[in-house]
């Protein structure tokens, strides 16, 4: 199905075409039409598949079919995220979506002064993008009154509730008109998330794309035993010795991004960090030079990737495996995208092994086990026994080691 096919209004339609946009991905086919009959919806989809798209153009639509005049700091739609940098993408995708209409858009986030942002809201705006804390503080000045709010949309709500927002969100939910529209979107699910949905959207229809919690079939999954005390070393070899060209780390927490970040300046590697304690222009800066091209290396930990949005990424790797087998599907949701291949690598010390278990069930695979000579860990019988009983089976996910040959050449040597 064509976004020519919607009968959207013609400017959405005009600035759709701009932007490049000719088929609908299935979460958009199957979101935007009960969207715009205002029902609500609990949509899991997977990173990168257009859910901005299947939220922001319905209800662009529905604004424009029901003109009215903007009303200083009373916003007609809000759309709750849980990092600045998701707020800050989301504003800027759904700008360019109202780019020929009258439609005004905002982003509230932390980290910078809350004047620019009040200014904003004194002026007039119609669509409202804020984490749930900054919401919170311009709700307690009367910079913002949700009194009018027509539609409601939790982004990453698995990530809202990971994070501790959701006491935040259901406060800021109960100051908004109880006939909102509420549209609740996820990547991943879980019984925290159902739980939610129950509570805050009405009558609503599950849209689930993809089986809960799946990966892309494009994607590679390796994993390399290493002792932790090592991954820095294997890192920087495999790097040299694959030719990676871009590649996006993360680590589990600021610290282990800062160790890496030294090593790899040591060794006058192009890299730069990205993490909460980092200013919100060296964040932006680091991730603009990253998606150019300028920086071969990004490192980050979970919660300052959230909305990283990489065309083209061929490279995953986890420094560290998240707490949270959930964590996974989304740190490697930002690579494999438009069906093209991407690879996630894994480093896995001895006390992370339950992880890959968990992670192992939940996206109900295999991650294929690779042992770099010179790095073997001693005493992993378990693990040892399991890449014996996988080569047995003949079991792998996509791809063997050799298939996988992450020897790419460099993009920019050719």
């Amino acid at each position: 199905m064509k976004f020519a096919n919607l009968g959207l209004a013609k400017e959405l339609q005009q600035a759709i075409e701009v932007c490049g946009y000719a088929d609908l991905t299935p979460v958009q086919e199957q979101a935007i039409v009960p969207a715009r009959r205002g029902k609500d919806l609990l949509v899991n989809a997977q990173t990168g598949t257009g859910k901005t798209a299947a939220f922001a153009l319905p209800i662009l639509q529905k604004l424009l079919d029901t003109p009215q005049a903007t009303v200083s700091g009373s916003p007609r739609a809000l759309i709750l995220t849980p990092t600045r940098e998701l707020a800050e993408q989301l504003a800027n995708t759904i700008s360019a979506y109202a780019q020929f209409t009258n439609l005004t858009v905002t982003a509230l986030f932390g980290g910078v002064k809350m004047g620019g942002q009040s200014a904003k809201l004194k002026s007039g705006v119609d669509i409202v993008i804020s984490t749930p804390g900054r919401l919170l503080e311009h709700m307690t000045l009367s910079n913002i009154n949700l009194a009018k709010v027509e539609f409601v949309v939790l982004d990453e709500a698995d990530r809202m509730l990971d994070m501790g927002f959701i006491a935040d969100v259901q406060n800021i939910l109960q100051h908004a008109t109880k006939q909102h529209q509420t549209l609740l979107f996820s990547a991943t699910s879980s019984p925290a998330l159902n739980e939610l949905s129950h509570k805050v959207l009405r009558n609503h229809a599950v849209i689930r794309v993809t089986k809960i919690n799946t990966t892309a079939e494009t994607v590679s999954h390796v994993m390399y035993p290493v002792e932790e005390a090592r991954k820095i070393d294997l890192f920087k070899t495999l790097l040299k010795e694959q030719n990676w060209y871009q590649v996006l780390v993360f680590t589990s927490t600021k610290q282990q991004a800062d160790m890496l970040m030294a090593a790899l300046k040591k060794s006058k590697m192009n890299a730069a960090v990205c993490h909460g304690d980092k200013s919100q222009g060296a964040r932006r800066r680091a991730i603009a030079d990253f998606k150019s091209g300028e920086l071969q290396i990004l490192i980050s930990t979970d919660v300052a990737a959230r909305g990283l949005d990489i065309q083209g990424l061929d490279y995953v790797v986890n420094f560290n495996l998240p707490y949270l087998p959930e964590d996974y599907v989304h740190r490697i949701g930002r690579t494999g995208r438009a069906k093209k291949e991407g690879y996630a690598i894994s480093f896995v010390s001895r006390e992370e092994e339950n992880t890959v278990a968990k992670i192992e069930r939940l996206i109900n695979g295999k991650i294929q086990r690779i042992v770099k000579p010179g790095f073997e860990v001693s005493n992993r019988v378990s693990l040892l026994k399991s890449v014996a009983r996988n080569a047995r089976n003949g079991r792998s996910n996509k791809a063997t080691a050799t298939k996988i040959n992450l020897h790419k050449t460099s993009k920019k040597s050719k």
